[in-house]
């Protein structure tokens, strides 16, 4: 429970007002959002595809069941629409309980990559089918507003598409999935054909008009349990905080060139707003940080099967029941998330996503930076 009672001061400390942003910085007023990404924002789109059941205790947090999120409770994603007091962001492909997109769409998938998925990709809807789906969702709504009134309350209004923020947290499984198969260097030299992929989408969205952009840098790929689980079994790959040294390495070169391609895109992009956002340090300090911001394990999943000090399987997912040496097990949820950081070996609790939210939110992690340009206040309901 330290880390409520942290969250919640945490909260006081962003009631901020913000001044006029300048030209170059994010001025978070926006009529609607438009997100691209993996698991790390996914609010149901995976789920409604039908490619796996999720589960209890996913979603017992916030929302009292399975909401689609890969978590425990709410996203990085939607602390952050909560800031700009925006609604959620419903999943394209989730035609159930009425959506109302008027305010946005969400497109990312879990288990998505960046780069064209093959066969054996744990999802087909590739960054690059992400920005297909969103011009078949503008083009419709466009032939819908044609039509008159009817579904105007329900969908976005067509100058929004250019007034909106384009929101992006993708590059993950490009660089994790290639650890099962290839060299660290082998990762490293792939990262150029990643990031030209994302730079022919971040184009194709700004010449139908995109304006705002928002880009969230990968995460410590090696402090994930799943990825110590796998790579850390010999202590000389890991690094100070007991992280797969390597998939560190790579996150970071990574992060290095999303950075520069940010940069010349700001040169490019005219008229356009670009910001770069840091999550890679903020969690990797939270990682190395972890009893400051009232969490008790840093890389134990709260949500496994296997005990301390991973408590991770990958034999059994979160919330399922399966065989191991002829028992049947199951990995259940611990009895206070906001204890731990990490939720499943993969994701992040939700109380680990409002502290990374708040650390976005002091524009101290951001390209440009936005210090002082916030009228936020996060009220979280733990």
């Amino acid at each position: 429970m330290r880390a409520a009672a942290a969250l919640l001061l945490a909260a006081g400390v962003l009631c901020l007002v913000g001044g006029r942003a300048a030209s170059a910085s994010p001025d978070f007023d926006y009529p609607a959002a438009f997100n691209f990404g993996d698991s790390n924002s996914d609010t149901g789109g995976r789920i409604a595809a039908g490619f796996e059941p999720m589960p209890p205790p996913y979603g017992s947090t916030f929302f009292g069941a399975p909401s689609g999120r890969f978590s425990d409770g709410r996203l990085i994603l939607d602390f952050l629409m909560d800031a700009m007091d925006m609604p959620f962001l419903n999943a394209y492909l989730d035609s159930l309980g009425a959506p109302n997109f008027r305010a946005g769409v969400n497109f990312a998938q879990a288990g998505c990559s960046i780069t064209p998925a093959s066969a054996t990709s744990v999802s087909p809807f590739s960054f690059g089918l992400q920005i297909k789906q969103f011009f078949a969702f503008k083009e419709k709504v466009t032939r819908l507003l044609s039509q008159g009134d009817r579904y105007r309350r329900y969908i976005p209004q067509l100058d929004y598409f250019s007034k909106g923020l384009y929101m992006f947290d993708i590059g993950q499984n490009d660089l994790a999935g290639q650890f099962y198969s290839r060299t660290e260097d082998q990762v490293i030299a792939s990262i150029p054909t990643i990031l030209s992929e994302f730079e022919t989408g971040l184009k194709a969205l700004y010449d139908q008009g995109a304006r705002k952009f928002w880009i969230h840098n990968t995460g410590p790929l090696g402090c994930l349990p799943q990825n110590i689980d796998l790579f850390g079994k010999d202590p000389t790959q890991l690094d100070e905080l007991h992280c797969v040294a390597k998939h560190n390495r790579a996150a970071k070169i990574f992060n290095l060139q999303l950075h520069a391609l940010c940069t010349k895109l700001r040169g490019q992009f005219s008229g356009a707003n670009i910001t770069y956002v840091d999550i890679y340090s903020i969690k990797y300090a939270l990682i190395g940080n972890y009893s400051r911001y009232g969490f008790e394990s840093p890389t134990e999943a709260c949500c496994g099967y296997g005990g301390p000090p991973l408590n991770y399987d990958g034999r059994v997912p979160c919330g399922q029941t399966k065989s191991v040496n002829g028992n049947l097990v199951t990995a259940k949820g611990c009895s206070d998330s906001t204890e731990y950081v990490n939720w499943d070996g993969i994701h992040y609790t939700e109380a680990a996503n409002f502290h990374v939210t708040s650390q976005i939110l002091t524009g101290k992690y951001s390209d440009p930076p936005f210090v002082d340009k916030m009228p936020f206040l996060i009220k979280p309901r733990f």
